[in-house]
């Protein structure tokens, strides 16, 4: 018997087995089977055969209720991708999200794996958005932040609360692990305090409450602040994830370091980080995904991230009737996201090695 014939053997007497084993087991499995089967040609129907497709058919979508309207989508994607900013502008925002784009593959890329090399990219890519977006500079007009929104603005503020977070985690994960006492402890009790409080409350406290305890030279813009207090919650969360990778490692490696004669910091950053990232790889790839998902809690506190843009996309006379397309298109582009993320994840804890140990 060849192995392809063996594959499909087993297959055959796994599935019976966990499927078919009884009677009941196998009414059980049709009834759901037709059930799916009923739900998914209902939803393909919905979704393609009876749509309407192309621009500005708002009437035709009023009186055809059986079908998606993606004429919806044809119609007003500039608004669900650009928001606010100005529209003669908006090639501008679409080249800064395909910029940051290009930087996370490029981070997919064994070549940059390294120290110095990966946070130098992402810095770039980063400060090239930000110029994009922002202008003033190379001839670009000017475009406040009170004018971002859209798909750009999620984008942005992930962006910016990775790159806060991740060294700041790093920095929190050393002091939790001190060998002071009063350090570790007090690294400790910040840690669990702002971990234990709701990621939104945290953002509230930033945009409304700061300014009326800062001086009016360090209140800055409102978007700064949340995203500073989002990136300390970030940084407390995947502290405790760095910290447990470096719990993970055997005793010995940085005793055998010590014994070498390396000194603290080239200990820390040729011998502990690099296995600690690599055991916690799996929480750190979870950690990034819910990052991107939760950049949507800042439309509560006012600002027109890739949802309310949506919302307001949808908010008109024309086209009050498409809300579920609305958030349809809105979904799929956070499934793309997220979903290849995590994608990626998979593959590196295969290539590493990890997450199966």
């Amino acid at each position: 018997m060849t192995d392809l014939s063996m594959q499909h053997t087993l297959s055959f007497k796994t599935v019976k087995k966990h499927y078919f084993a009884t009677p009941l087991n196998s009414a059980i499995t049709v009834l759901l089977a037709v059930f799916t089967a009923w739900v998914l040609w209902g939803l393909f129907n919905w979704a393609f055969l009876d749509a309407i497709w192309g621009y500005g058919k708002n009437e035709e979508c009023r009186t055809h209720e059986d079908g998606a309207c993606w004429s919806f989508v044809a119609t007003r994607w500039r608004i669900v991708l650009f928001g606010l900013y100005p529209f003669e502008e908006q090639w501008r925002s679409a080249l800064a999200c395909i910029v940051m784009l290009v930087v996370a593959i490029l981070s997919c890329v064994p070549v940059f794996w390294s120290a110095k090399r990966l946070p130098t990219l992402w810095v770039i890519g980063f400060a090239t958005f930000y110029i994009l977006m922002r202008g003033g500079v190379l001839g670009l007009t000017p475009v406040v932040e009170r004018d971002w929104g859209g798909l750009s603005l999620t984008v942005f503020i992930f962006a910016a609360v990775c790159l806060l977070g991740m060294p700041l985690s790093i920095i929190f994960a050393l002091l939790r692990r001190s060998e002071m006492p009063w350090i570790a402890r007090t690294m400790a009790l910040v840690i669990d305090v702002i971990r234990s409080l709701p990621l939104l409350s945290i953002m509230f406290t930033f945009a409304i409450v700061l300014p009326f305890v800062l001086p009016d030279w360090a209140i800055g813009d409102k978007l700064y602040r949340v995203i500073i207090g989002y990136a300390i919650f970030f940084a407390c969360y995947q502290a405790e994830i760095i910290r447990g990778g470096m719990q993970a490692l055997p005793a010995g490696q940085e005793e055998a370091a010590k014994a070498l004669g390396m000194g603290y910091w080239n200990r820390v950053g040729y011998v502990v980080l690099p296995q600690a990232f690599r055991n916690a790889l799996p929480p750190t790839i979870n950690q990034f995904v819910i990052t991107f998902k939760e950049t949507s809690l800042v439309t509560i506190i006012g600002f027109f991230d890739i949802l309310a843009s949506g919302r307001a996309a949808a908010g008109t006379a024309d086209w009050s009737f498409a809300t579920i397309e609305m958030y349809v298109f809105v979904g799929l582009i956070f499934f793309v996201f997220v979903f290849s993320l995590s994608r990626y994840g998979a593959y590196l804890e295969h290539r590493l090695n990890v997450g199966s140990r």
